[in-house]
């Protein structure tokens, strides 16, 4: 019989626990709150159309054809012009989704016993990332307003255990929904840039903001001193998986290799697509309309909370933008054991533990708003409330 045997490395590799609640979410009846997925309604189809015909038309063989490992360069200078920083298209390199960005920083910056520094609680998505990399990942204190920047200091280690980098998310942070302050964003930067630590900026979601334009990206404000990453998923289409993140000329060749031996590129036709919808300024007319629809779901579940959480030791947040919502639940509440009894009711959240590179906060949830509609929501937080209530007759 023929005998496999694993890399150690596939030892740190674990499935999605979103994944994974999705599948649930898929039987008949169920109202998730889990996935971050955006909204079906918020996808651009018929420009869509007219942008694939027309590329097919006038550069079908191009846009079919192998490509540059950099990204299309009309892509490239879009993003440039778009970002509100001076960025040079050179420092841009295109990815197959901001998750490849993630994968890439992870095997060009990390080394096995590497610390890296990450926000209490970050993105599932990036632990995964980084775990086969093997690194010491090491939790910052954060409140509302971000990382605690005195914690960030003495986190950030000395010599050859000093840490490679910080990952964060400081616009709508998944998965709570917290804005990182202005007065922090410059304290942070100020801090890293006098330690020597690189700062990897995420920013899915930084243009779905509800009233008012988040501060400034942490990366325009110390340009040689971060890696940012962007996504086309949240305002335009997850399914074209296209993302990019902006490096100093001093890294960008390094992870250019690394997209080289990962995937040769990312798909030409999707890249193209994405150039042709943006030209003449459509994500200025198409963005706001989703900012809208999400508003309007967010304040349907803030609303909906109020009135169905009378009475119980349930605490949230109100989010400025984004698509996410964080919950923590009475003492003695753990969410995971929580789950099943919700999909019972027939609804679906995601447990706050998987958020957390060390010591969880196991009555913690995240909910997103985005996909579900008023109704649903209605219905979906009612159901939540009963299953808290019923847990806590449970215990007494």
């Amino acid at each position: 019989m023929t005998q496999w045997t694993l890399a150690a490395r596939a030892e740190k590799m674990n499935p999605s626990v979103i994944r994974e609640i999705l599948k649930v979410t898929e039987k008949p009846g169920i109202i998730s709150l889990a996935g971050g997925l955006p909204s079906p309604k918020t996808f651009p189809i018929s420009e869509f159309a007219q942008a694939a015909a027309a590329i097919l038309d006038t550069d079908g063989s191009s846009a079919l054809q192998y490509a540059a490992s950099e990204g299309y360069i009309p892509l490239r200078n879009a993003i440039a012009d778009f970002l509100p920083w001076d960025v040079s298209p050179d420092q841009i390199l295109i990815t197959t989704g901001s998750q490849q960005a993630l994968d890439l920083i992870g095997k060009v910056l990390i080394d096995a016993g590497s610390r890296i520094l990450v926000e209490t609680p970050t993105y599932l998505g990036a632990l995964q990332a980084f775990s086969p990399m093997e690194p010491n990942v090491v939790s910052v204190a954060s409140d509302e307003e971000g990382p605690i920047v005195e914690d960030f200091a003495a986190k950030a280690g000395t010599g050859a255990d000093k840490a490679r980098f910080m990952y964060l998310l400081p616009n709508f942070q998944n998965p709570t929904g917290r804005t990182m302050t202005e007065a922090r964003r410059a304290a942070l930067v100020a801090k890293a840039m006098e330690l020597g630590i690189p700062l990897v900026e995420d920013n899915p979601y930084g243009d779905l903001w509800f009233d008012e334009q988040p501060p400034l990206p942490l990366t325009a404000r110390n340009p040689e001193g971060g890696l940012y990453m962007g996504s086309f998923s949240k305002v335009l289409a997850p399914g074209l998986r296209l993302g990019y993140v902006v490096a100093p000329k001093n890294i960008y060749p390094k992870l250019l290799q690394a997209k080289q031996a990962a995937d040769l590129h990312t798909p030409s036709f999707n890249q193209r697509l994405v150039a042709e919808v943006m030209k003449n300024g459509f994500l200025d007319r198409h963005v706001p309309k989703i900012r809208k629809l999400y508003k309007e779901q967010c304040d349907a579940m803030v609303a909906a909370l109020e009135r169905e959480m009378k009475g119980l030791d349930v605490k949230w947040n109100r989010p400025i933008g984004g698509m996410f919502m964080w919950l923590r639940l009475p003492e003695g509440i753990d969410t995971a054991k929580l789950l099943p009894k919700a999909v019972d009711r027939n609804v679906a959240f995601v447990p706050g533990a998987a958020f957390y590179a060390d010591n969880a906060d196991v009555r913690t949830l995240r909910l997103s708003f985005v996909t579900a509609t008023v109704e649903q929501i209605n219905t979906a937080i009612a159901a939540l409330a009963a299953t808290i209530r019923e847990e806590l007759g449970a215990q007494r």
